[in-house]
Protein backbone atom coordinates (compact mmCIF):
# COMPACT_ATOMS: atom_id res chain seq x y z
CA UNK A 1 0.00 0.00 0.00
CA UNK A 2 1.35 3.53 -0.99
CA UNK A 3 2.50 6.32 2.02
CA UNK A 4 0.20 9.00 2.04
CA UNK A 5 -0.18 12.34 3.43
CA UNK A 6 -3.93 13.73 4.21
CA UNK A 7 -5.16 17.30 6.13
CA UNK A 8 -8.55 18.59 6.98
CA UNK A 9 -7.66 21.56 6.98
CA UNK A 10 -7.48 22.31 3.19
CA UNK A 11 -8.85 20.31 0.19
CA UNK A 12 -5.78 19.07 -1.53
CA UNK A 13 -4.33 21.54 -3.98
CA UNK A 14 -6.70 23.84 -2.62
CA UNK A 15 -7.09 27.53 -0.47
CA UNK A 16 -5.55 27.08 3.19
CA UNK A 17 -7.48 28.51 5.24
CA UNK A 18 -6.16 31.99 7.11
CA UNK A 19 -6.69 30.38 10.10
CA UNK A 20 -3.44 28.13 9.62
CA UNK A 21 -1.34 31.69 7.60
CA UNK A 22 -0.32 34.98 9.01
CA UNK A 23 -3.70 36.56 8.17
CA UNK A 24 -5.09 34.39 11.30
CA UNK A 25 -3.92 32.79 14.07
CA UNK A 26 -0.97 31.22 12.50
CA UNK A 27 -1.59 27.29 13.81
CA UNK A 28 -0.09 24.16 12.25
CA UNK A 29 -2.72 22.02 10.39
CA UNK A 30 -3.77 18.70 11.39
CA UNK A 31 -2.02 16.18 9.18
CA UNK A 32 -2.69 11.95 8.77
CA UNK A 33 -0.84 9.84 7.24
CA UNK A 34 -1.35 6.02 6.27
CA UNK A 35 0.89 3.17 7.24
CA UNK A 36 4.32 3.26 6.65
CA UNK A 37 6.71 0.69 5.46
CA UNK A 38 8.03 -2.20 7.45
CA UNK A 39 11.16 -0.82 9.48
CA UNK A 40 9.98 3.18 9.86
CA UNK A 41 11.88 4.09 12.95
CA UNK A 42 10.91 8.20 12.73
CA UNK A 43 9.28 10.66 10.80
CA UNK A 44 10.55 13.84 9.36
CA UNK A 45 8.17 16.95 8.14
CA UNK A 46 9.78 19.62 6.01
CA UNK A 47 6.54 22.89 4.82
CA UNK A 48 8.12 25.22 2.42
CA UNK A 49 6.93 27.64 -0.07
CA UNK A 50 8.91 27.12 -3.38
CA UNK A 51 7.59 30.33 -5.22
CA UNK A 52 8.65 33.06 -2.52
CA UNK A 53 10.44 35.81 -4.80
CA UNK A 54 13.71 35.05 -2.67
CA UNK A 55 14.15 31.34 -3.95
CA UNK A 56 12.14 28.33 -1.31
CA UNK A 57 10.99 30.02 1.71
CA UNK A 58 10.90 27.12 4.55
CA UNK A 59 7.87 27.28 6.93
CA UNK A 60 8.70 24.87 9.44
CA UNK A 61 10.90 21.71 10.17
CA UNK A 62 10.09 19.03 12.10
CA UNK A 63 11.97 15.48 13.02
CA UNK A 64 12.20 12.45 15.15
CA UNK A 65 8.56 12.09 15.15
CA UNK A 66 7.87 8.39 16.50
CA UNK A 67 7.89 5.74 13.96
CA UNK A 68 4.76 4.73 15.27
CA UNK A 69 2.97 8.33 15.00
CA UNK A 70 0.18 8.14 12.63
CA UNK A 71 -0.84 12.06 13.15
CA UNK A 72 0.24 15.39 13.63
CA UNK A 73 -2.50 17.21 15.62
CA UNK A 74 -3.53 20.95 14.84
CA UNK A 75 -2.06 23.52 16.77
CA UNK A 76 1.80 21.82 17.08
CA UNK A 77 3.55 23.67 19.89
CA UNK A 78 6.58 25.84 18.89
CA UNK A 79 8.85 24.47 21.27
CA UNK A 80 12.00 22.70 20.92
CA UNK A 81 11.05 19.28 21.93
CA UNK A 82 7.67 18.03 22.00
CA UNK A 83 7.14 15.64 24.77
CA UNK A 84 6.60 12.60 22.59
CA UNK A 85 10.59 13.37 21.61
CA UNK A 86 9.23 15.01 17.96
CA UNK A 87 12.42 17.89 17.51
CA UNK A 88 11.82 21.03 15.58
CA UNK A 89 13.95 22.90 13.70
CA UNK A 90 14.27 26.67 12.70
CA UNK A 91 12.23 28.18 10.08
CA UNK A 92 13.35 30.45 7.66
CA UNK A 93 11.63 33.36 9.66
CA UNK A 94 14.21 32.30 12.03
CA UNK A 95 11.60 30.93 14.67
CA UNK A 96 11.38 26.90 15.55
CA UNK A 97 8.18 25.29 14.96
CA UNK A 98 5.81 26.56 12.19
CA UNK A 99 5.05 29.81 10.86
CA UNK A 100 2.48 29.65 7.73
CA UNK A 101 2.05 30.69 4.76
CA UNK A 102 2.47 34.93 4.54
CA UNK A 103 3.72 35.86 0.36
CA UNK A 104 3.95 39.35 -0.40
CA UNK A 105 0.71 40.71 -2.30
CA UNK A 106 -0.08 38.49 -5.54
CA UNK A 107 -0.41 35.50 -6.84
CA UNK A 108 -1.06 32.56 -4.99
CA UNK A 109 1.71 30.63 -3.62
CA UNK A 110 2.20 26.69 -3.26
CA UNK A 111 2.96 25.11 0.25
CA UNK A 112 4.33 21.90 0.38
CA UNK A 113 3.88 19.01 3.38
CA UNK A 114 6.20 16.86 2.79
CA UNK A 115 6.97 14.02 5.68
CA UNK A 116 9.68 11.29 5.40
CA UNK A 117 9.26 7.68 6.55
CA UNK A 118 12.77 7.23 8.13
CA UNK A 119 14.94 3.94 8.96
CA UNK A 120 16.22 5.62 12.08
CA UNK A 121 15.98 8.38 14.49
CA UNK A 122 17.92 11.61 13.82
CA UNK A 123 21.42 12.42 15.75
CA UNK A 124 20.04 16.13 15.02
CA UNK A 125 19.93 18.36 17.72
CA UNK A 126 16.85 20.56 18.89
CA UNK A 127 16.52 23.87 16.19
CA UNK A 128 18.13 22.22 13.06
CA UNK A 129 17.87 23.84 9.69
CA UNK A 130 16.34 22.16 6.77
CA UNK A 131 19.53 21.68 4.99
CA UNK A 132 20.93 19.85 8.03
CA UNK A 133 17.63 17.78 7.78
CA UNK A 134 18.03 16.99 4.21
CA UNK A 135 21.70 15.88 4.85
CA UNK A 136 20.60 13.65 7.69
CA UNK A 137 18.14 11.77 6.42
CA UNK A 138 19.26 11.39 2.90
CA UNK A 139 20.05 7.55 2.45
CA UNK A 140 17.38 6.90 5.13
CA UNK A 141 14.20 7.22 3.46
CA UNK A 142 11.76 4.50 3.16
CA UNK A 143 9.00 6.84 1.73
CA UNK A 144 7.79 10.01 1.18
CA UNK A 145 4.21 11.33 1.31
CA UNK A 146 3.06 15.51 0.21
CA UNK A 147 0.31 17.26 0.77
CA UNK A 148 0.27 20.93 -0.82
CA UNK A 149 -2.00 23.86 -0.48
CA UNK A 150 -2.30 27.55 -1.97
CA UNK A 151 -2.41 30.54 0.08
CA UNK A 152 -2.37 34.51 -1.19
CA UNK A 153 -3.45 37.68 0.76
Amino acid sequence: MPFHATTTAFQVGGLISKKFTCDGPDISPALAWTESPAGTKSFALIMDDPDAPTGTWVHWVLYDLPGDARKLEEGVAKDLQLPDGTRQGRNDFGKIGYDGPCPPKGGPHRYFFKLYALDRKLTLKAGAIKAELERSIKGHILAEAEVVGRFQH
